[in-house]
């Protein structure tokens, strides 16, 4: 699930930007600095508490998280008992310690801590000892420890990251924006992991924009998505680059009738004629899903049901062949599954937590949700749905 793998506007003006991580730490103080009688932790958390029922088919449950205040930020699986999950614990009242944690099939537990201050956002696991966490900068897992791998300098600004893939040549592909200063002015960017340091691609001029997804299909086949911001002309609209082996190109991306402005968030890819985005769209003043499906020679629009609030966020298939798209916005939560027959998208029972990822696990009809409690001051959640 490109929700984030492991394998793998109101107004025209109006932009859907993932604010840049200085301005979603400045805002997270204020939050922590909201908090009224925090006792700093001592660092490894409390013990998880046992699981007291079977996940029943069908339904999202939740499942006990090993930090008592924080963040769930990013989710990846290779299996019903391997998935790694990373974010923060809250130490104090501005004090955020990065982590990852593990599940085993049982319960999540603290795998290690990451680099002081990479505030981890995006993850991408390939196996146990071959995991990438990106935030402030990128890190490295090699099973034993993390090695931070900084980024190559962008003379368009900061890196700052919202998607990453691996492929099966072990390349490692980042998406993000590069941002000069202020978040409007961010332009879309892109680096990948030659296997010794982090290099700059050269894109298109798409003007100003992000990126929000990537995926591989093969290592002359690798997509990214996101959406180029509105200006006093024209609206928001999808972005689709494309990577042949040689370069960057731009794709038109489908229009979205009657709506204001759109954008992607996720792709995943079954192969190389059959590649699915996801987003959102402004309809009337407010936000609904957006799909789209790349069948090898176009991109077109897939049909989704009209649901307030509905950016979505990931997407991914799980073994019974179930396309599954998952988001929304603050409070609300939105999960929407394909229908092949009819060949649109339909609700779908949604997770209760304020979705930050989902990820598929690989071979079964199960997923992971992680984020944070819809009540309650940054209370850590991660769900697990099983099909």
């Amino acid at each position: 699930m490109s929700v984030r793998t492991a394998r793998e506007v109101d107004k025209p003006r109006r932009r859907f930007v993932r604010a840049a991580l200085p301005t979603a730490l400045a805002a997270l103080a204020l939050a922590l600095a909201g908090l009224v009688g925090v006792v700093p932790d001592s660092g490894a958390g409390p013990a998880p508490p046992k699981a007291s029922t079977v996940a029943r088919a069908g339904t999202w449950q939740q499942t006990p998280v090993p930090v008592e205040k924080g963040d769930i930020t990013a989710v990846a699986a290779l299996g019903e008992d391997r998935a790694w999950a990373i974010g923060y614990r809250l130490k104090g009242i501005s004090e955020l310690e990065p982590l990852a944690l593990r599940w085993d099939g049982a319960s999540w537990t603290q795998e290690s801590t990451l680099p002081a201050g990479s505030f981890p956002q995006v993850l991408a696991v390939r196996s146990a000892d071959d995991i990438w966490a990106a935030g402030m900068d990128t890190a490295h897992w090699d099973g034993r420890k993390w090695t931070t791998r900084t980024l190559q300098q962008d003379t368009a600004g900061r890196l700052y990251p919202d998607a990453m893939a691996t492929g099966a040549d072990g390349k490692v592909w980042l998406a993000g924006r590069a941002v000069p200063g202020s978040v409007k002015n961010g332009v879309p960017a892109i680096q990948s992991w030659d296997g010794t340091r982090w290099q700059k691609q050269t894109l298109p001029d798409v003007g100003k924009g992000e990126l929000s997804s990537v995926v591989v299909v093969s290592s002359d086949d690798v997509w990214a998505a996101g959406a180029t911001y509105a200006t006093d002309d024209e609206a928001q609209t999808a972005l689709l680059l494309h990577w042949d082996g040689t370069s960057w190109k731009k794709v038109a991306a489908p229009p979205s009738t009657g709506r204001a402005g759109t954008w992607f968030g996720a792709m995943t890819a079954l192969g190389p004629d059959d590649v699915w985005a996801v987003g959102g769209a402004t309809s009337e003043g407010s936000d609904r899903p957006f799909a789209a499906h790349w069948d090898g020679k176009r991109w077109q629009v897939t049909p989704t049901p009209d649901v307030a609030d509905g950016r979505l966020r990931s997407v991914g298939r799980t073994k019974d062949g179930g396309l599954w798209a998952i988001g929304g916005k603050g409070n609300v939560s939105t999960a929407l599954r394909w229908d092949r027959a009819a060949r649109k998208w339909t609700k779908a029972p949604a997770p209760d937590v304020v979705v930050r990822a989902s990820a598929v696990v690989p071979d079964t009809s199960a997923l992971w949700t992680v984020g944070i409690a819809k009540k309650g001051d940054l209370v850590p959640r991660i769900t697990r749905f099983t099909g």
